[in-house]
């Protein structure tokens, strides 16, 4: 988790930086398939989350669509849509650092915790949380990021009911 924290933090030398970050490992080896970083505003593509896709370009890599026996490592907790593609992905395990509460300090987030979306599935996956917390909270409140979270749109200010 601490080098993904450093791969991700590595996002925040350019024009574009990111708190989210993921990496796909054998979960047996620890060896490094694949890790991608979140690149939702780069590719004006709401879906390019760090986990999703790291897992469609090591299935790439890998040349199939299952990843069973490898574990994704997440510096947050995914969100529903990142967390059923790892169930469709068929990973073994899945573990995040900062959690979806985090996350929602600074941009908006589907408050479905990970393993509730595990819980609900008919595929099995280990989900921990919670690892490195505090590191990985940290790529959030970097200021370069605080910085960069002005330019995001997407953090709405809420309604005043009346």
């Amino acid at each position: 988790m601490t080098e993904l924290v450093r791969f991700t933090a590595r996002s925040f030398r350019t024009p574009s930086p990111v708190p989210f970050g993921a990496a796909i490992v054998q979960s047996k080896s620890g060896d490094l398939l694949y890790r991608a970083r979140n690149a939702v505003m780069r590719e004006r593509d709401p879906s390019s989350h760090a986990e999703l896709r790291t897992v469609r370009l090591a299935s790439r890599k890998l040349g199939k669509p299952s990843l069973a026996g490898y574990t994704l490592y997440s510096t947050c907790e995914p969100c529903a849509m990142c967390m059923a593609n790892a169930l469709w992905a068929g990973l073994d395990r899945v573990v995040y650092g900062a959690t979806i509460e985090d996350a929602n300090r600074h941009c908006k987030q589907i408050h479905i915790p990970a393993e509730e979306v595990a819980q609900r599935s008919e595929m099995p996956c280990v989900v921990e949380g919670e690892v490195l917390r505090d590191l990985c909270y940290g790529l959030f409140t970097d200021p370069r990021m605080l910085k960069a979270f002005k330019t995001w749109t997407t953090r709405r200010p809420q309604r005043k009911n009346g």
